[in-house]
């Protein structure tokens, strides 16, 4: 797949002479990719590696200080004249090793050189630590003392044995999990409370050193080294690492997936650990912890450790799976070598791919990873600003100047002065102007559609409740869920053994009343009136029972649509008294009511009178609803016109915690009531469903949407 780059080279004469040779502390290794041979170069001073292909570690390895460079190019030529390194490709791979220190030169002042490179590679180091501040490494001790002390018995449990315990004990945890399920949500709830922070950074710290470990002890296993041990601000909160970056000189592939994947191991098994714990321990310290624990193995695990788009350990796992080397850097040459051969014209422009399919992986690979990237950092960014404003100002100014203004300078003068487009630079210059007045032109000028969404709940204009007066078992349902009622139709009919027994009850009293009374009457000397007062109150008392026995038999109360779709399932369950079994609607005409937050409502008042907008309800994905009429409440509001709208009813709206109803929200909005269905019956049993409103307001440039968005945000969040 890959070009070969012209033999000759313009800049040769610059190294043709010189005599030099690799520094006697180098390593190399071999390893496969792709059953193609590579060749590893180690400096085990400062832990760097350099790959090579086999015919330009061929090159290298010739180098001998009482040779020059020409010679030995033309020794490579002589031996293999097809895969020979051209000059372009020495003079790049000269460079590469002269500036990591690794050439040793027989030219005085070698030595300041060296330390000159040295001291040029530490203000790269240095300028890279301002830039990536939010991962900043602080190293602090050599562990490889206290890991060769402990690694004959660790090494021991890193073995098949060692994973058939660790598949049980995860299995097992999985299980409890499944079983608390319900427990471990709720709790969930408070991970973020303010009594609960201590213990979820204790617990992260617990975790992530035991991450570590695990990177180093599999490394150790597998005959790496591991000599720097610190501390490493991640977002600003102190988490500890290791350098075990030696398992990149393994040969065995599946050893350094293993190192990859060691900590994520070792990590879940802790959790799987802190799942019994949490399992058989009630409310209290250690409770909290070994949830926080599990919480924290889990969400780090999936964001960040596992996910390849990120370079953390779930990048070099894929590097390895794909037999694709340095994946990210190489995922880069590959999008400018498109960028170079199809945009720029330059013909000559190599490509890293070895083949079709590896380009295809390091195309998507370097998309992806890239849009990734700005999605993570962006809520990184938002997530400090939140807690440290001033923090993360200098964040986003530090990542703007990183990500943004340095690439931009670097691309400015990568066009003015690269000598890869000495005979295109013209076109190259063209095809830029054009791309980025294409974007300008695209963003800032040409309008697009401008709308935004707003969750909300369908409902008949007029609609009541039908409650039942009585309690009782659910024993027969009349009227099907659907079906127009008239006034008195029976809907559903109650049973009440209770009531039935004290209708009985009261029977009989009445009765034995009665002949109470008979008899004080044939005595004639007896007390009527009490007699007569007990009667009427049994009469009274009857008469309410048989009352509420026939309000067992519900009937509706008003003409319409009878609504109560679960009714049939609960057949046989008991009711309370006051209890909404079912609504009756008017079919007549419908309305979606959504709450609009304040900076979304503002677009709606400026806008007015709105035309175009649709309603798609949740579990109905064919049916669109268009709207025929607006109404914005004028007035700002905080009860939401249902719970199911709010997170206690599953809903998205933020709610007030202290409010157990569910319906106040955290934060005011607007209500606006939008007439839909336009009389349509077939909505009657949607009725109280919820969905999403789409509004579509008059169109917009791109830049002009984003922009208002971005204020928006920064003023709902920060109150700037």
């Amino acid at each position: 797949m890959a070009e070969s780059l012209s033999t000759f080279s313009e800049s040769w004469y610059r190294v043709a002479n010189l005599r030099l040779g690799l520094r006697p502390h180098v390593q190399v290794h071999r390893q496969f990719f792709r059953g193609r041979r590579w060749y590893v170069v180690q400096d085990p001073f400062n832990n760097q590696f350099f790959r090579l292909q086999p015919a330009a570690y061929e090159f290298v390895a010739r180098l001998r200080p009482h040779k020059t460079v020409e010679q030995v190019w033309a020794e490579c030529l002589e031996r293999d004249p097809e895969n020979a390194p051209g000059q372009e490709d020495i003079i790049r791979l000269l460079s590469q090793l002269y500036f990591a220190n690794l050439l040793q030169y027989d030219l005085p002042g070698d030595s300041r050189k060296l330390f000159e490179r040295y001291k040029q590679r530490r203000q790269r180091e240095v300028q890279s630590w301002f830039l990536n501040i939010m991962f900043a490494r602080f190293p602090l001790l050599d562990p490889d003392e206290f890991l060769n002390r402990w690694n004959p018995f660790v090494g021991k449990l890193i073995s098949k044995t060692g994973a058939l315990v660790w598949l049980f004990v995860v299995g097992w945890a999985l299980k409890l999990v499944v079983d608390h399920f319900p427990a471990l949500r709720e709790q969930s709830q408070g991970i973020l409370a303010p009594g609960n922070l201590f213990l979820l950074y204790l617990g992260l710290i617990l975790t992530k050193a035991v991450h570590e470990f695990g990177h180093a002890f599999f490394c150790k296993r597998f005959g790496g080294e591991v000599h720097v041990m610190g501390i490493m601000l991640l977002i600003f909160t102190p988490i500890p690492y290791m350098d075990a970056t030696s398992a990149w000189a393994f040969r065995n592939r599946w050893h350094r997936i293993l190192v990859g994947a060691a900590g994520m191991i070792v990590e879940i098994f802790l959790a799987a650990l802190a799942t019994f714990v949490w399992a058989r321990t009630g409310p209290g310290a250690m409770h909290s912890l070994a949830y926080n624990m599990m919480f924290i193995a889990s969400v780090s695990t999936v964001l960040f450790n596992a996910n390849p788009l990120l370079r953390f350990d779930g990048y070099y796992i894929l590097s390895d799976l794909l037999d694709i080397p340095n994946l990210h850097a190489r995922a880069s040459g590959h999008l400018r070598h498109l960028a170079e051969r199809y945009l720029f014209g330059w013909r000559k422009s190599e490509s890293p791919a070895e083949t079709r399919r590896e380009a295809t992986w390091l195309t998507i690979f370097g998309v992806l990873s890239g849009l990734y990237r700005v999605v993570v950092f962006t809520g990184i960014l938002l997530f400090v600003a939140d807690r440290f404003l001033l923090a993360g100002i200098i964040m986003a100014i530090l990542c703007t100047i990183s990500w943004v203004l340095v690439p931009i300078l670097r691309f400015v003068r990568y066009l003015a002065t690269s000598p890869r487009l000495a005979r295109t630079r013209p076109r190259a210059v063209a095809v830029t102007l054009g791309l980025v007045g294409s974007v300008v032109l695209l963003l800032s000028i040409i309008p697009f559609p401008h709308r935004f969404r707003a969750p909300g709940i369908l409902r008949a204009q007029q609609f009541a409740y039908v409650v039942n007066t009585a309690s009782g078992i659910i024993e027969e349902v009349f009227t099907l869920s659907g079906e127009r009622v008239s006034v008195g139709d029976p809907l559903l009919r109650l049973r009440n053994p209770e009531l039935d027994l004290l209708i009985e009850e009261a029977i009989a009293q009445q009765a034995e009343t009665s002949a109470l009374y008979r008899r004080a009457l044939r005595e004639e000397t007896a007390d009527l009136k009490p007699i007569e007062e007990r009667i009427d109150a049994i009469a009274r008392q009857l008469a309410r029972l048989r009352e509420e026995q026939a309000n067992l038999v519900v009937v509706a109360r008003q003409p319409g649509i009878w609504v109560a779709q679960e009714l049939d399932d609960y057949v046989g369950s008991w009711v309370e008294r006051g209890t909404a079994i079912g609504q009756i609607v008017d079919p007549a005409g419908f309305e979606f009511v959504s709450t609009v937050d304040q900076t979304d409502a503002s677009l709606l008042f400026e806008t007015g009178q709105l035309s175009g907008s649709n309603v798609r309800l949740y579990g109905q994905a064919d049916l669109v609803l268009p709207v025929v009429d607006q109404r914005i409440i004028p007035a700002d509001r905080q009860m939401l016109p249902s719970v199911a709208l709010g997170w206690l009813g599953g809903g998205e709206v933020a709610v007030d915690v202290r409010d157990e109803s569910g319906l106040r929200s955290a934060e005011p909005f607007f209500e606006v009531r939008s007439v839909v269905g336009d009389g349509d019956e077939g909505l009657s049993l949607l009725h109280g469903r919820t969905g999403k409103i789409r509004f579509q307001l008059p169109p917009k440039p791109l830049l002009e949407q984003w922009l208002r968005r971005l204020r928006q945000l920064i003023q709902r969040r920060y109150q700037m």
